[in-house]
């Protein structure tokens, strides 16, 4: 009973005191600050600093231990020190902190180009309407979007997703919603759609356009569209028409090939991460294999055209990769690495690229069609590739660091 009366005793007698100092940012402000708590019979419990633009913004939650005369004295140093730095300070006592609002903890991610005052507000509407708080936000990229993390507490992933992704249709910006966990730190799975996605162009047409019948592949094209035919007839209707077409002509279609923008960075920087990355694609491996090779990414599921005595006949080898064939081999490549699902990144743009989307940890519509974008847990609409490494928390001034260290220029490698 004493035990309990004890501690009892000691809890009346500690409170929280919250300190913010803010004004022109320079040398020693924090190691003043907490030079001057060190006399105090006080405990750090939370610290957040942040400079914009030269304005430094220091924010101390401390434990004060003791009777009121021991917070006012407390109070009292804090606005010494604000006073012979020229600072403004507040200082608000409260009572023991409650960690319960660090629990259900979730990333929302904007991006926009620009970033326009009314999303945030929407965003942030969203949130508090839902009984969430923003806790904190940061930048992690000031082009070529300007994208900024906010980190929340009290809503869950589930009621905040649909109705941000309205939001974000709405207002312009593109949003992801995450939760916030050990998850973030674990390797991931990353899988992308080729045409349209990875490369700016689509494979089937290229091809077309070295065998002289582009107006008849675009009529299929057209037909598989509008549901007259299914992926796969139209896929090998299109291919038949290249019979006869030389095997060097695929060098040449290679050669033609514009990667989207951010493209290399993207690989670059997964790599860095020791993410697994992967290619799949309803167009053909003979095309798309050297070019995984050549920005690392380790798998590729494609398409295979027969070639017998250098010359193509016109056939597709196999099971045609399709809506299905990409789900599939995203949870094959999950499969083969030991990675769980949740952590799987799948990022395409059109309507075969629905069900892999779907299946994913996160799903991104990369300027999507509808279907895709229905379909996606987040949409983005630049057109820079590279803007998805900041949906999973790695910041501009990050990715220039890491090329600087290897000597590249970042201005000349975002491609």
């Amino acid at each position: 009973m004493a035990e309990h009366y004890r501690w009892a005793h000691m809890d009346e007698n500690r409170r929280t005191l919250l300190i913010t100092l803010s004004g022109n940012d320079r040398p020693g402000v924090t190691r003043r600050l907490f030079e001057t708590l060190a006399q105090h019979p006080v405990t750090v419990l939370d610290i957040e600093q942040l400079v914009v633009r030269g304005r430094l913004v220091l924010a101390v939650l401390i434990d004060v231990t003791g009777d009121d005369g021991v917070m006012a004295a407390t109070r009292a140093a804090a606005r010494r020190v604000a006073a012979d730095l020229d600072m403004d300070v507040d200082t608000v006592p409260g009572a023991a902190e409650d960690d319960e609002r660090r629990r259900n903890r979730i990333h929302v991610t904007m991006m926009g180009a620009p970033l326009v005052p009314a999303a945030v507000a929407a965003v942030a509407r969203e949130i508090a309407d839902r009984g969430g708080n923003i806790d904190r936000i940061r930048r992690v990229a000031s082009y070529p979007v300007t994208a900024v993390v906010l980190e929340g507490s009290g809503v869950s992933v589930e009621e905040l997703r649909r109705p941000l992704a309205a939001t974000a249709a709405a207002q312009g910006a593109d949003i992801a919603v995450q939760e916030a966990g050990l998850d973030r730190r674990g390797q991931y799975l990353v899988v992308m759609d080729v045409d349209s996605t990875f490369i700016q162009d689509e494979v089937i047409d290229l091809l077309a356009d070295e065998a002289g019948v582009m107006p008849e592949v675009a009529a299929l094209t057209a037909r598989a569209m509008a549901g007259e035919l299914d992926f796969e007839a139209s896929l090998r209707a299109r291919a038949a028409l290249l019979e006869g077409l030389p095997a060097g002509a695929l060098d040449r279609v290679r050669d033609r090939i514009t990667l989207t923008p951010g493209a290399r960075t993207l690989c670059r920087n997964l790599n860095r991460l020791g993410y697994r990355v992967a290619l799949v694609s309803g167009g053909f491996t003979e095309v798309i294999t050297p070019i995984a090779r050549e920005l690392g990414v380790s798998d590729v599921r494609a398409n295979r055209l027969e070639i017998v005595d250098g010359v193509l006949t016109g056939q597709v080898i196999g099971p045609v990769v399709d809506r299905l064939g990409k789900k599939a081999a995203l949870e094959h490549f999950a499969r083969q690495y030991a990675i769980p699902l949740r952590r799987t990144i799948a990022i395409g743009d059109g309507a075969n690229d629905v069900d892999m989307l779907a299946a994913a940890g996160l799903g991104i519509a990369f300027n999507a069609k509808a279907a895709a974008r229905a379909a996606a847990d987040t949409a983005v609409n630049v057109p820079y590739l590279d803007s998805v490494l900041f949906l999973i928390g790695v910041t501009r001034e990050e990715i220039e660091s890491a090329d600087a260290r290897e000597g590249l220029d970042t201005a000349t490698t975002r491609r």
